[in-house]
């Protein structure tokens, strides 16, 4: 059997089928170890490498996480309407910097206190007058109790906002789901033959027993595959799209938990709004400046006058255009990721009228972007990361590279700036593809600062998006578990990190692209670190 055909196996063998638990692994990890064998025989390879064991040991990790949970009946799951919130130790007068702790008691639909935690929340306190937000810190008792920590950060009248997205026992069906299968997304691949056009199908796993174009990472252990039109080469592969599967890896009683109604429910509350005031006490002054390797602690901040205020680190107030110009001169900034990264070289080209864009012909929306300022020396790139890209669009993959690859390409200094973010096209696909890819680029971001200590890297990690009922493909649960998987990849890493997840999260935003005042303060931590 060859080598080509082994990645293939050991490709479906990362599909967890399934209830998602020990056993599930244990007969992972036999398929693992069964196909490595084999071709170590053949080849005289190690059984598993490197990247495969801490992909493994990551699901472990993760799966941790997740309630394995059964139900016979939708009334017996978790009701927002019965939940009921409640303040800890009420005071009668709240100061600036005073934590507020509400403890959140979970009942079903018929009234049951639940004896199990698991429940996906997202908890905020928020300010509309003064533009103000900031998330809240969730402790789970695992018994159906919640204790919610909230910072004080700002005086004034303050509302509280405790959303449960999906019940202990949704987020237990979506995490089996979405590890069952490659099937929620299909991807159409288009092949030059002289002057026509043939389509057909690709994927991460086809089921077909017809010839395969096989466009394999050997040394990163990526894959990916077209069915081979007759009479045309594999190399004449130019463009793909994909589109959403009519699938779906849940049971009927499942869906029911997935109404649009019951995603972000707000939650019961014994009170109402909190009144904050300055008090006559010395407010503790931050003033270490935003630096590359600082730990990001959770939350990471808060919004005042739609102006992000670090919790652990300060940044620079609004800079002016001439400041940005300054900080960025000599500059080589490369940013690779999504288009929730390609909205800031737009937001560099919206406010910096000497940067000009050079047409890569790459075509629109999704090929590279290449802005240049002469005058500064500045060059601003972004570049999509690789499959999974999904969008309805046909895009050009002849310049098609994983981003570990790309990163192996920049040589780094200290006039260099990368920015990574992966995330939102990944949620429809087994959570293992999104692993090997972020420890890929670990791998890779850790290449580059070997070569080039002075080299700045900044993570950004994936924003909230829309309630949306389809939620198995995007909710975000399936971002929140891969920012999670970001953070034990990353930690001890010398990077950056901008938590885009608490400042959408503190923000209110419901929207996979944040606006421009979300943007304009992420793009301002990055000048910080940088500059």
């Amino acid at each position: 059997m060859s080598a080509r055909a082994l990645m293939k196996i050991f490709a479906a063998s990362l599909i967890v089928a399934g209830t998602i638990g020990c056993l599930s692994m244990y007969f992972l990890s036999i398929q693992v170890s069964f196909f490595r064998t084999f071709d170590a025989a053949a080849n005289s390879r190690p059984s598993l490498s490197e990247t495969e064991l801490e992909v493994i040991e990551m699901f472990n990790r993760m799966d941790a996480q997740v309630p394995k949970v059964t139900f016979r009946h939708f009334n017996r799951t978790t009701s927002s309407v019965n939940s009921l919130a409640t303040i800890k130790d009420r005071k009668i007068d709240y100061c600036m910097g005073d934590q507020l702790i509400i403890r959140l008691d979970m009942f079903d639909h018929l009234g049951n206190q639940k004896k199990h935690g698991g429940d996906f929340l997202r908890a905020r306190i928020f300010s509309p007058e003064i533009r103000a937000g900031a998330s809240g810190k969730i402790e789970d008792f695992n018994n159906g109790t919640y204790n919610v920590n909230f910072t004080l950060f700002w005086e004034g009248s303050v509302k509280v906002s405790l959303l449960l997205f999906h019940s202990s026992e949704g987020v237990s069906a979506l995490w089996r789901a979405r590890n069952e299968s490659y099937e929620y997304i299909s991807f159409t691949g288009t092949f030059k033959n002289l002057t026509r056009d043939v389509h057909t199908e690709c994927g991460f796993h086809i089921n077909t027993t017809k010839e395969l174009c096989e466009y394999l990472d050997q040394r990163d252990g990526e894959f990916f595959y077209c069915i081979k039109p007759e009479n045309v080469l594999c190399e004449a592969f130019t463009h793909l799209m994909s589109k959403n599967r009519d699938h779906s890896n849940l049971s009927d009683l499942e869906k029911e938990l997935f109404h649009r109604s019951s995603i972000g429910a707000e939650i019961k509350k014994t009170f109402e709004t909190i009144h904050v005031s300055r008090c006559k006490r010395t407010s503790t002054i931050i003033e270490q400046k935003c630096k590359i390797g600082m730990k990001s602690p959770f939350p990471s901040g808060h919004f005042v006058q739609n102006v992000w205020k670090p919790s652990f680190c300060t940044l620079s107030s609004k800079p002016a255009l001439d400041q940005i110009n300054g900080c960025l001169k000599n500059k080589s900034v490369y940013l690779m990721g999504d288009s929730t990264l390609r909205q800031w070289i737009e937001y560099f080209g919206s406010i910096m009228k000497t940067l000009k864009f050079f047409d890569l012909h790459e075509g629109a929306p999704h090929g590279s972007l290449l802005a240049l300022d002469i005058d500064t020396n500045l060059r601003i790139q972004w570049k999509r990361h690789g499959h999974p890209f999904v969008t309805m669009s046909f895009y050009n993959v002849k310049n098609h590279r994983y981003l570990s690859r790309e990163i192996d390409l920049v040589s780094g200094d200290e006039h260099t700036a990368l920015v990574i973010t992966i995330g939102q096209h990944f949620r429809p696909f087994p959570i293992t593809l999104f692993l090997r890819r972020a420890i890929n680029v670990r791998k890779a971001v850790q290449r580059l600062l070997v070569r080039s200590p002075d080299t700045k890297v900044i993570l950004k990690l994936e924003n909230t998006r829309e309630k949306n009922p389809d939620v198995e493909r995007f909710s975000d649960f399936h971002g929140y578990m891969q920012n999670l998987a970001m953070t034990l990849i990353f930690q001890d890493m010398n990077v950056g990190v901008i938590d885009t997840w608490d400042m959408t999260t503190a923000y209110g935003e419901f929207t996979a692209h944040p606006p421009v005042e979300v943007v304009a303060n992420q793009v301002n931590m990055f000048l910080t670190y940088i500059c």
